[in-house]
């Protein structure tokens, strides 16, 4: 919304009937005394003649009245879809079974290719690597309690075995009997060291780091990495280990040296392609979220990318602290605003 508060971009948006406008700002003719959504489709107005409002209670206060076309004084089209996709998402999450692409478009009251449009323009992927996503994370969160592997696939909405051996490991980070007993046989490395930021935690599979942590006790820290994985084999620290940690300690302390380390990472296709993203941020840089959103080619999927920025266990590594409202607020960060703050701070002391 804040990309719409001066006049000329204002004006740009009613000649392009650009539908991110819609709900930021409403303009009146004052030749007809008439106050419209940005995404009218009436004839274009002169420049000369149009003025902007904040709001539609401004905008009836200066005596214009609502367009009978776009009725302005409604919830706007653009809201009612967001409703509606949000309604379905509900649905993908809460059902039992694999939905299809139909079922779902007949369940909006759209044909299943403006469905498919619709959802991903405003979610960010589409109805089915959504619906993968949460079956991951149902996967995930049931694994460990189950009786069997095969009774949780089945329950988590895999059609079969195959189709979910095909993808246990990019879902899981190892084979699935071992995440099913908390890890057993993967072997873990960790490091808890103090840094000028608090706290980091460092933890490696014999595929690279899989998690970096920043905090305020060094216990709970270390606490945190025993709870993801109860079962597996913590293991003494080897050379190449330790340079792992020096490397995260120095990057955080001095920004602008390169983190060129193995990464162990899991997540959905939506959130790495996030994070790969947030990769290229340069040092002392920030993006929007709507800017990841954007560059991603998902520029609706701004809520999206905000989840896979709070799901990322990987700090430092993975810089989600370099994304930022489209205000200039610092939203929030699994590890602290404060911290988010600093680390901004300290990077920008760097490229002075």
């Amino acid at each position: 919304m804040t990309q719409f508060t001066t006049i000329d971009r204002r004006w740009e948006a009613v000649v392009a009937n650009n539908p991110q406008a819609d709900g930021a700002f409403f303009y009146a003719v004052k030749t007809t005394g008439i106050y419209c959504r940005p995404t009218c489709k009436s004839r274009m107005p002169k420049p000369c003649n149009v003025k902007f409002f904040a709001t539609i209670t401004e905008a009836e206060t200066a005596g214009f009245r609502p367009c009978k076309r776009c009725q302005p004084n409604s919830e706007s089209p653009q809201a009612e879809r967001e409703q509606l996709i949000a309604n379905i998402c509900k649905t993908i999450e809460t059902s039992e079974e694999q939905l299809s692409l139909n079922e779902l478009a007949q369940m909006a009251g759209l044909s299943p290719y403006h469905f498919q449009r619709v959802f991903k323009q405003i979610v960010g992927v589409t109805p089915k690597d959504y619906a993968k996503g949460e079956r991951a994370k149902r996967l995930r969160d049931r694994l460990q309690q189950d009786s069997s592997i095969t009774t949780t696939l089945y329950a988590a909405g895999y059609e079969s075995s195959s189709g979910f051996y095909a993808e246990a490991n990019n879902i899981l980070g190892m084979k699935p009997n071992e995440y099913k007993r908390g890890a057993m046989n993967q072997q873990i490395r960790f490091a808890v060291e103090m840094t000028n930021l608090g706290w980091v935690m460092v933890a490696g599979t014999e595929i690279g780091i899989c998690a970096i942590a920043l905090g305020d006790n060094p216990d709970e820290l270390a606490s945190e990495i025993h709870r993801r994985f109860p079962q597996a084999e913590f293991c003494d620290t080897d050379l190449t280990f330790q340079q792992w940690v020096a490397d995260v300690v120095s990057m955080i302390e001095m920004p602008k040296r390169s983190l060129n380390l193995p990464l162990d990472i899991q997540g959905t296709a939506f959130q790495q392609q996030v994070w790969q993203l947030l990769r290229t941020i340069p040092v002392g840089s920030t993006l929007s979220y709507q800017q990841v959103a954007t560059q991603i080619g998902k520029p609706k999927a701004v809520r999206a990318v905000a989840s896979a920025c709070a799901a990322n266990k990987l700090a430092i590594a993975i810089p989600c602290h370099r994304v930022i409202g489209s205000n200039g607020s610092l939203s929030g960060y699994r590890w602290g605003v404060e911290r988010k703050q600093a680390l901004l701070e300290l990077e920008k002391l760097e490229n002075l």
